[in-house]
């Protein structure tokens, strides 16, 4: 734990019972390509200067946050005014309430974080409060502040420790009617839709993370990679197009497509898979 900086550290609370918690994010973007931008010209690499139109540059440190009440009339607060703006749930995760999994709809989830004990004398209460929300079956609810907003904080047990996620809220999310309304009510085909479900069937299978990456992401850095050995940059093959004429028969021949990618021939079976010069170029992918 000691290599991972917390996002958040104060106290985790049940009724009675609290215990110094540290909140650690549960994801990772150390193997995400990122680009500077840089001057062709001279291979230097371009710095972004703060600059005040009618001054010109100007130092960050001295300057203030302004919130805009109308078009270029601003209210000024400096960084002290900010953290004197102090809830209880800038250092305390009360949890005020248990709800069902399912009644929490999917599109309030947002950033997952890891909750656990500062120190060991925290571990006794924390371990009261995350076996009794296991036992309870249930989602806890608490707020939290980070950068500066206060935010819903779903937890459960996970492991050892208390899974914990971000809830938007209701402001933050649109109503699926203003992008819906458009959609068609009339049913579909029922014979077309008895076909779909026979091809979902085969495809069908566990939830497997380490089978999906970013392709995208490969694809560049086998392009940088290409490129830092002088070599020529391949470029990745268009999909097909298709305009789709005859619904029917083209999910009959989904159909029999998939059915033949899950049960190969002997003679294709036994035969090494195919590398593409993509695949054998993509450098592996650091532990995140």
């Amino acid at each position: 734990m000691a290599a991972y900086r917390p996002t958040w550290s104060g106290h985790l609370k049940l009724s009675l019972v609290t215990c110094p918690v540290s909140l650690f994010t549960a994801t990772s973007s150390a193997g995400d390509v990122k680009f500077n931008l840089i001057n062709p010209e001279t291979h230097n690499r371009i710095k972004m200067i703060t600059t005040d139109p009618e001054t010109g540059p100007i130092e960050r440190s001295s300057l203030v946050k302004g919130y805009e009440v109308e078009k270029g009339e601003y209210i000024l607060l400096s960084e002290d005014e900010i953290r004197s703006v102090k809830l209880e749930s800038t250092k305390t995760i009360e949890i005020d309430r248990f709800v069902s999994e399912d009644e929490i709809d999917r599109i309030y989830w947002d950033n997952p974080y890891y909750l656990a004990p500062e120190g060991k004398l925290a571990q006794e209460a924390f371990g009261v409060i995350r076996e009794s929300m296991k036992r309870s079956g249930q989602i806890a609810l608490g707020r939290v502040v980070l950068s500066t907003r206060e935010r819903l904080l779903a937890l459960e047990p996970r492991g050892l420790g208390i899974l914990a996620y971000s809830l938007r809220t209701e402001s933050e999310v649109r109503a699926e009617d203003d992008i819906f309304r458009g959609i068609s009510a009339e049913p579909p085909d029922e014979a077309m839709i008895s076909i779909a479900e026979r091809i979902i069937q085969q495809q069908h299978g566990p939830f497997e993370p380490s089978r999906f990456v970013d392709r995208y992401e490969e694809a560049l850095k086998t392009l940088i990679a290409t490129k830092q050995r002088g070599g020529k940059p391949v470029r990745a093959a268009e999909p097909d197009e298709t305009n789709v004429t005859d619904l029917m028969a083209t999910l009959r021949a989904s159909l029999q497509g998939t059915a033949s990618k899950r049960a190969p021939s002997k003679a294709r079976s036994g035969r090494a898979a195919t590398v593409t010069p993509l695949t054998m170029a993509t450098p592996r992918r650091r532990a995140g």
